[in-house]
């Protein structure tokens, strides 16, 4: 069953959703029109912890997530998870994780399709000369967000 609700947050309005006890995405933008409006304890935990990462309080999610992406999206997806909370990574230093170090490019577009922003953090994820590119949310949310994160 696909359930969806939308929250207030620092940075406007949030749609969080869930298919079948798992986060499927996290939008500030239109949730995908198959999804009703309704709240659920997993909605309502996911917006709670996203409410304590808003106000610092909050540095590692905990919530069942099943995104929906090809293989190699996941695998980015998975690297994501593991960036500390206050820290950045590069492209490239994702490639090179993945023994793939000229997949940079790929590496961006497997960010950029990322559907639970911010608990998957591509926030994250920096260019190599340190620019905060490839926002879907723009470069002031990043580095706003980031800015949170070094703060704590």
């Amino acid at each position: 069953m696909k359930n969806a609700y939308y929250y207030d947050t620092p940075y406007g309005k949030m749609g969080i959703a869930e298919k079948n006890g798992f986060l499927t995405y996290v939008y500030f933008r239109d949730l995908p029109p198959e999804y009703p409006i309704r709240q659920t304890p997993l909605i309502q935990e996911a917006a709670a912890q996203l409410t304590a990462y808003f106000q610092g309080k909050l540095q590692t999610f905990d919530l069942p997530l099943k995104p929906e992406g090809t293989p190699f999206e996941h695998t980015v997806w998975d690297i994501l998870l593991a960036i500390p909370y206050g820290s950045t990574r590069t492209y490239g230093d994702i490639a090179r994780q993945l023994n793939k170090p000229k997949a940079a490019r790929a590496v961006g577009r497997a960010n950029g399709h990322n559907p639970i922003s911010i608990i998957i953090p591509c926030h994250r994820v920096i260019g190599s000369n340190g620019a905060l590119t490839g926002y879907a949310w723009g470069e002031e949310m990043k580095r706003s967000l980031l800015e949170m994160e070094r703060q704590k």
